[in-house]
Parts: structure tokens; C-alpha cells; sequence
């Protein structure tokens, strides 16, 4: 066996065992106790539908209708969705094993009384009493606020609703505060309310301490980097014309809403109104202005340089052409045409180019 083949079934091997103990964990959790029994009751609830019809399909429909009635609450079904019983859970897989083993005779007690009453709520409610009915809460099951068709004024959660636990506190939506979240909360407005609804939209990003209506001008008051107008209400202070020096030497500043930004300038720059080699207040060391935009002085020159080099070149070819001309003019008609062709295509590429490739940077 090879060195790749060993290192590969380590890796393997590693990959199996990292794998299996992600697993084991998700198996080992400990869940809450209502969460728990919501877990075994979902887990027989798939095995009912797993064995609906399983023995029967196919077949005399009367026939079938007849036998599968009698399997439907017979013991050879319960103990076929026993078996199977939290096989499909992963979180808490272990947890829900122990918890069907105690189970065990109430789900059993369930199923010969004619699987009458909803499992959920007459195992995990009412028999181990892990959980509380819907829009209940604590230990003694203690109804919500605003039950049974207002919990929490429709605009928040009941904490610990439907478990024996939680404190039935009203856990308010964004925007939304009180009791019973029956108000707006100092970020929103009341958009909208009557008799069974209250809808709060959020102040404008400018307002601080509340607001009474939508935009700028429901502020009751401006945050930092807004004034108060009395007719546009709070509009955005530009701390870039309103300050001295909003940002150091080598930044340009940035305005935005209720503040503002520093940016580095161009590496080319000693100062700059903004961004780029053409906004310098004056060129940095090793720069030089050209076309009223700062550029590398040795780039500069050795872009002078390629040029000339350039020219000369083209000036070489036409002083060439000319000379064989005196000697053979159909030759020298074909080279001259070849090298005004030369010259076309080579100023045409050199000007297509986009200034920051190669062909530039090499000419």
C-alpha cells in the first residue's frame, strides 16, 4: 500500500470519527422536558403514519377496508411503532429513549382506551405533565395575559406559553411595550389602532425620544449630526462644511446621514478633496502634476521614454522604405503598405488598451 492510500484512509478514518462524535452529541443533548415529550409524541405520530397502511395495500378494497380496521388499533401496530419509537429524532435521541421507557404504559393505557384524545395533550399535559395547554404557563398552567384571543395584545409572546415554565411575561414585538405590549415603545409611532389592533411603524432614523408621525418632521427631538428645522423637521448636518478639520492631512471626508466619514486619499496625494490622483491638493514625494492629475515621475518617464522609442522606430521603417524605393518600386510599395499597416494597428491597440494594463505599462 502506497503513502497516498494510507494518508487517504486516515483522512477517512478521521473524517468518520469527527463525524461520529458531532452525532453523539446531538444524540446526548438534554433537552427541556416539554420539548422532550413533544419530540417522543412526534415521533409516534410518523410511526402511525408509517404503518396507516402498510399491511394492506393492494388488493379487495372491501377486504381490505375490513382487516386494516381491525390493525388499526390492534397491539401488533403499537408494538411495531414502539419498536421504531425515537429512532428518527437526533437532538436528544438518547433523552427521548428514556423518556419512551417510562412512557411506556400510559402510551399503552392511550391506545386501548381508542386513542380518544389528542396524545400530545394527554400524555405530555395532562399524565406527566411536562407541558401546559396552548397560551398557557408555569406550573399550576396559569392562563396568558389577554387570553384567550389577545395574548399579548397580539404584538408579543407569552414567556414560557404551552411549557411548565416561563414567567408569563409579555415578551413585546419590535416597536412595541407595556404589559400587555399594548403601546409603541420610544423608537415608533401609532400608526394605526381600534378596538382589537395596534400597529407601530418606526420613527425616522433621525428622531431620538419618540416620535408622533412618520419622516423627518414627527421627531419630537434630533439626534446628533441632525438639526431641528420647523418646517422639514430634522435634516442632516454635513459635518465636512460644518467642521474645521473633520479628518487628518492625508483624508477627505465623507458625508452621511446623521454622521460622516474619513477615507485615505490616493497614494499619489499630499492632501485631496476626494478620491483619486486628480482630487490632490498637491503631489505626494515622487509624484508630479500632469494634465491636472498627480503621476509617478518614474512612470513618467519611462512612459517619455517608450514613446520616443516608438517613434523612432516608425520613423526608422518609413526612412527604410524610402530607401528602397530608389531601387525597386513595386518592393518598396509592399513594404510601405506593410508598415503603414504596422503603425495603424499598433496606435490603435496602444489607445484601445485601458490605461492600467500591460501593453501600456511596456510601450
Amino acid at each position: 500500500m502506497n503513502r497516498k492510500a494510507i494518508l487517504l484512509m486516515l483522512v477517512t478514518h478521521l473524517l468518520y470519527a469527527l463525524s461520529d462524535d458531532k452525532v453523539d452529541k446531538l444524540h446526548s443533548l438534554k433537552l427541556p422536558p416539554c420539548q422532550a415529550c413533544r419530540g417522543l409524541v412526534a415521533s409516534f405520530k410518523k410511526g402511525l403514519e408509517r404503518t396507516a397502511r402498510g399491511k394492506f395495500e393492494g388488493g379487495d378494497a372491501a377486504w381490505e377496508e375490513e382487516k386494516l380496521g381491525s390493525y388499526a388499533s390492534s397491539e401488533l401496530r403499537l408494538v411495531e411503532i414502539q419498536e421504531l419509537l425515537c429512532s428518527d429524532v437526533e437532538r436528544g435521541k438518547n433523552q427521548c429513549h428514556l423518556l419512551a421507557e417510562d412512557a411506556e404504559q400510559l402510551i399503552e393505557e392511550w391506545w386501548s382506551n381508542g386513542q380518544k384524545q389528542d396524545l400530545y395533550s394527554w400524555l405530555c399535559v395532562e399524565k406527566m405533565e411536562f407541558c401546559c395547554p396552548e397560551n398557557h404557563f408555569g406550573s399550576d398552567c396559569t392562563p396568558c395575559p389577554g387570553y384567550p384571543d389577545n395574548i399579548c395584545g397580539k404584538n408579543g409572546k407569552c414567556k414560557g406559553a404551552g411549557t411548565r415554565k416561563g414567567n408569563g411575561k409579555c415578551l413585546c414585538d419590535p416597536g412595541y411595550a407595556g404589559d400587555n405590549c399594548d403601546r409603541c415603545n420610544e423608537t415608533s409611532y401609532e400608526a394605526y389602532r381600534d378596538d382589537t389592533k395596534l400597529l407601530c411603524s418606526p420613527c425616522h432614523m433621525s428622531c431620538v425620544n419618540g416620535c408622533s408621525e412618520a419622516g423627518p418632521k414627527g421627531c419630537s427631538s434630533c439626534k446628533e449630526g441632525w438639526l431641528k428645522d420647523e418646517k422639514m423637521g430634522c435634516i442632516d448636518v454635513d459635518e465636512c462644511l460644518s467642521l474645521d478639520r473633520a479628518c487628518n492631512k492625508n483624508q477627505f471626508c465623507v458625508n452621511n446621514e446623521g454622521s460622516f466619514s474619513c477615507l485615505e486619499c490616493d497614494r499619489a496625494c499630499d492632501g485631496c478633496y476626494g478620491d483619486g490622483p486628480d482630487l490632490c491638493i498637491k503631489c505626494g514625494k515622487g509624484y508630479r502634476k500632469e494634465d491636472n492629475m498627480c503621476v509617478d515621475e518614474m512612470e513618467a518617464r519611462q512612459n517619455f521614454h517608450a514613446k520616443l522609442t516608438r517613434y523612432l522606430t516608425y520613423f526608422g521603417l518609413c526612412v527604410a522604405t524610402c530607401i528602397v524605393l530608389q531601387k525597386n518600386t513595386l518592393v518598396a510599395g509592399a513594404i510601405g503598405l506593410s508598415v503603414a499597416l504596422y503603425i495603424s494597428v499598433s496606435e490603435y491597440t496602444l489607445r484601445s488598451a485601458p490605461a492600467s494594463s500591460p501593453i501600456l505599462n511596456n510601450v
